[in-house]
Formats: structure tokens, C-alpha cells, sequence
């Protein structure tokens, strides 16, 4: 009983670091689920978040398991060129990283081309295979969360009930994610470069990780202060853009009328 009171509060002090380490996620689902018909974009999300809690738990065990091993290099690069050590670790962050990187730069160029890829019926992809990337890119990003809440706690049932805990809470923001960008077409490309810098960010940790140099130049991770300073200026001059552009716009009208 008198571990209760303590134990309560490491739960919610672990989803909440869940929950603010998940946005960038929601950011990919909802990127994600609008490549299925609108009628099925809900389930998509549902069903693949639901999926990834029993995958986040799954992996919790193995890396309590497995720790030792999985933290070991695998295997090692060391030439002219090129010197790193990989681990399972290094592998996922920075595989997890680049595909965001492909993800949101392919979806930046599908906005900004006339072709008629932008054609909706043309965009989309099967429930199957969107589920599937939303469990294998939650599993990348929850990763260091889970990493990060075994540092706080050894107790098994804190950790899955914070994971569970999370993950519902990250079904509801989804849809609201999903819904907010479905009405404001204008904040999408904001998401995207959000989503960019994420995989700038993963890249350079997994980098870091491995020790990964290039002509003897090391890979330093992204600060956290850095990564939250860059997100901040982007929403920034997105917001003072939106508000010059509608102030130019009203001037015109007002010109013309």
C-alpha cells in the first residue's frame, strides 16, 4: 500500500512523456489513413493504433528480456569512407527515420505537381497495407519511449498500463488530428515539415548512436532544445504567414470592390 501512491504517480508521469512523444506519430497516421476511401479512414486508424499497443507491449517485454543482447553491435563498418557499429537500436532509428524523411518529402512533391497523381481515387492504397505501416512506424517511433520509460520504472504493469492508457488516448487525438487537417488544407505542408525534422531528428540519433562517421566526420544527434526551437519557428512563420496572406487578400478584395 505504500508503494501505491508512488506508483500512481510514475503511471501519469509515464503517459504523459507517452502522450507528448506521440504527436509527431499522430502526424504519420494521419498522413497515413488518408490514403484509404474517407469512410474507412477511422477504422484504419483505430485498428492500427490498436495493433500497435499489442506490438508496444510486446516489444517492452523483449527489450526487458533482451536488453543485453540487443544493445551489443551486430555488425560493424570500418572503412575510408564509412566507420559505424549497428545494433538493433541504431538499425530501427535510423531506418524509422529515413522512411519518414521519403515520406514526407513524397508527399510534399505530390502537392506542389499537376500530374494527375493528385487524383484521389489514384491516391489511394489498401486498408491491409496502411494498417501495416501505421503498426511498423508506431513500433519505430515508440521505441525510445519505451526505452525512456524503463529508465523511470522496473514495474511491468506501471509501463503496460501507461502504454494502453496512451494508446487510447492517441485513437481519440488521431481522429481530431485527422479531422482539423481534412479542414485546414493549410496547415498539411506545416505537418509534413514537422514530420521532416522528426526524421532529421531520428536520423542523426541513430547516427549518433552507432558512432556513424564520414571522412572522419562524426554524426552529432539533434539536441532535443534544437529539434523543439526549429518546430517552434516553423509553426511560427506558418501562423504569420497565414495572417500576412488573409491581410493581403481582404486589402485586395477591399481594392477591387
Amino acid at each position: 500500500m505504500a508503494d501505491l501512491i508512488p506508483n500512481i504517480l510514475t503511471l501519469f508521469m509515464l503517459i504523459m512523456l507517452q502522450a507528448v512523444l506521440g504527436f509527431d506519430n499522430l502526424l504519420y497516421i494521419s498522413i497515413e489513413s488518408k490514403r484509404v476511401p474517407l469512410e474507412k479512414q477511422k477504422m484504419v486508424r483505430t485498428w492500427g493504433i490498436g495493433l500497435a499497443i499489442v506490438l508496444r507491449i510486446v516489444l517492452l517485454f523483449v527489450l526487458m528480456f533482451l536488453m543485453d543482447k540487443l544493445t551489443h553491435p551486430w555488425f560493424s563498418i570500418d572503412t575510408h569512407a564509412v566507420h559505424g557499429s549497428f545494433g538493433f537500436s541504431e538499425i530501427i532509428t535510423l531506418f524509422g527515420g529515413g522512411f519518414i524523411i521519403y515520406t514526407a518529402i513524397k508527399e510534399v512533391l505530390h502537392m506542389v505537381t499537376l500530374e494527375e497523381s493528385h487524383d484521389e481515387e489514384e491516391k489511394k492504397t489498401s486498408v491491409t497495407k496502411a494498417i501495416t505501416m501505421i503498426v511498423v512506424m508506431n513500433a519505430v517511433f515508440s521505441f525510445d519511449s519505451i526505452l525512456g520509460a524503463m529508465a523511470i520504472t522496473n514495474v511491468a504493469w506501471i509501463m503496460i498500463v501507461a502504454i494502453i492508457s496512451s494508446g487510447l488516448l492517441m485513437i481519440w487525438m488521431a481522429d481530431r488530428v485527422s479531422e482539423f487537417l481534412q479542414k485546414n488544407k493549410m496547415y498539411e505542408v506545416l505537418g509534413l515539415f514537422v514530420l521532416f525534422i522528426v526524421g532529421i531528428l531520428l536520423v542523426s540519433e541513430g547516427g549518433h548512436k552507432a558512432n556513424l562517421s564520414f571522412f572522419g566526420h562524426h554524426v552529432e544527434a539533434m539536441s532535443k532544445a534544437t529539434f523543439y526551437f526549429v518546430i517552434a519557428v516553423l509553426v511560427a512563420v506558418d501562423l504569420i504567414q497565414g495572417r500576412y496572406q488573409k491581410k493581403l487578400l481582404a486589402k485586395k478584395t477591399k481594392q477591387h470592390g
